[in-house]
């Protein structure tokens, strides 16, 4: 399968988005909303649920399915509001020892005049600086779209993981292709050179795993990630110098390793 049809797949309005994660992989899961700022960014869904027995807190990028949610959900672009919530309740976590796990699936932060007015470079940087120094386990899964600094600010991460037909980039294909070649139609081109697939990104280092898509959206298929989750937060809470290891695993990206030390 080329990279520009796992783009399109990662689009598709049929795949399961965060707020279907949350739902079939959590209990007792309670939603918790604002910024303390300015408002709530339906973009982002965040709060308080139980793995098996161990409470958690869960941020995820909510897409919508239907036209009408996707309007409410601006699309999975959230404002500098939602990036505000959701490293509120990622330090409430550290704060209680709550690990955190996060549902990433956007195409990039929202674009518009009022979120550049109040701060949206500012908002992804703070998380990105927060997010490596968090002291509880951090982990971020890619379910469909990773699209720029929209999806790193909930990316900075312990373990990171892709759905096998997810794609995770610094800009869109078709972005990319009408920056380089003034020609978005190019853009399946500009998919391969991106680099953008789950398997280019373990093959990189950039991530920890491919998760398999077989029975997507199936009862057995969200008790899978549950129980993988589960599993890997148990090996992360034993960990010693936690932040210290996040740091170097990002230090690492583009280097032979020695550099990283």
């Amino acid at each position: 399968m080329d990279a520009y049809t796992k783009v399109k797949l990662a689009r598709s309005s049929s795949r399961p988005t965060g707020a279907d994660y949350i739902k079939n992989i959590f209990r007792n899961f309670m939603e918790l909303h604002g910024d303390r700022r300015f408002a709530d960014d339906a973009a982002i869904v965040g709060g308080i649920g139980f793995l098996h027995d161990m409470p958690v807190t869960v941020v995820a990028i909510e897409k919508g399915h239907s036209a009408k949610e996707r309007m409410k959900r601006s699309f999975g672009a959230p404002n500098p509001e939602g990036y505000r919530k959701a490293l509120r309740l990622m330090k409430q976590a550290e704060k209680f020892r709550r690990p955190v796990i996060c549902f990433v699936d956007t195409s990039g932060a929202f674009c518009g005049v009022g979120a550049e007015e109040r701060g949206q470079g500012q908002a992804i940087a703070e998380n990105l600086m927060e997010m490596m120094t968090l002291d509880t386990p951090v982990i971020s899964i890619l379910i469909g779209e990773g699209g720029s600094g929209g999806a790193l600010a909930l990316s900075v991460a312990d373990r990171v993981w892709m759905l096998e037909n997810s794609v995770y980039s610094v800009i869109s294909p078709e972005g990319c292709a009408s920056i380089l070649w003034k020609d978005a139609k190019r853009a399946d081109e500009a998919a391969e050179t991106l680099k953008l697939t789950a398997q280019d990104s373990l093959a990189n280092g950039i991530i920890e795993d491919v998760i398999p898509e077989d029975d997507i959206g199936s009862k057995g298929y969200y008790r899978m990630i549950r129980e993988k989750l589960y599993s890997e937060i148990k090996i992360l809470k034993e960990e010693k110098d936690l932040t210290g290891k996040r740091y170097a695993r990002f230090r690492a990206f583009g280097s032979s390793g020695e550099e990283a030390k």
